[in-house]
């Protein structure tokens, strides 16, 4: 599904990515874990056409991201708050990214209420803009629209900060029961160890730019990436 090449971002002469080949497969749920600075944010800014490479490219599903937009029909992200429209109430944000991709206002409505136990009582009805929601639910809205008009390719930056350990569970099921099918990839980068082994079957590990680890999940991977990050 997503495949990268020979790929680097440099500013000035510092190279804040090099990855010279990444294969992520169609219906793989791929955690990115790293500290601050490695080029977790810095990749997915790449692949969503934010930022342009210094050198190489990323296909999506066989489409050049930088050259072409054929890929954003079936491709969502939220990667932080920029992503939201402020003077939008959250019901109006969900039928604006609804009309965006192709869904009825009952699509929406639908979709909305599968989440409403992720929600919380705390988005919807609310009679409140974007802009003066808390952190943890304007991620809520920003996470949740990412759903609409079933997406093939879902990217997640820090989907669990600011948000309370309720939802936080309630995320993670979300997410195995998108990724249960093999039909929706979903890559998402965390500082938490603990939630991102838990959701996802593959996890890379990004230093300076670099890949330093390429784990397939297993009962032992929490174990061997705090030890790693430990030192």
């Amino acid at each position: 599904m997503i495949t990268v090449s020979e790929l680097t971002k440099k500013y000035g002469a510092q190279t804040v990515l090099n990855l010279p080949q990444l294969e992520i497969p169609k219906g793989e749920s791929f955690g990115l874990v790293g500290n601050n600075g490695a080029g977790k944010t810095t990749l997915f800014s790449l692949l969503l056409d934010l930022i342009q490479p210094s050198t190489g490219g990323i296909l999506n599903n066989g489409i050049e991201v930088q050259h072409s937009e054929a890929w954003k029909p079936f491709t969502s992200a939220f990667i932080d708050e920029s992503f939201l429209i402020g003077y939008l109430t959250p019901e109006e944000y969900f039928y604006f990214i609804g009309e965006l991709r192709g869904q009825s206002r009952s699509d929406v409505d639908a979709l909305m209420e599968s989440f409403e136990d992720f929600f919380h009582g705390e988005i919807l009805n609310q009679k409140k803009y974007l802009r003066d929601l808390s952190k943890g639910n304007q991620k809520k809205v920003g996470i949740t629209a990412t759903f609409i008009g079933n997406p093939e390719v879902v990217i997640l930056d820090e989907p669990f900060a600011n948000l309370d350990p309720t939802t936080q569970i309630r995320l993670k099921g979300i997410i195995r029961e998108l990724t249960q099918n093999r039909e929706v990839t979903a890559l998402i980068s965390s500082h938490d160890l603990v939630h991102v082994t838990e959701v996802c079957e593959r996890i890379v590990v990004l230093d300076k730019g670099e890949i330093v680890k390429d784990i397939q999940t297993s009962p032992e991977t929490l174990r061997e990436l705090e030890t790693f990050f430990a030192g």
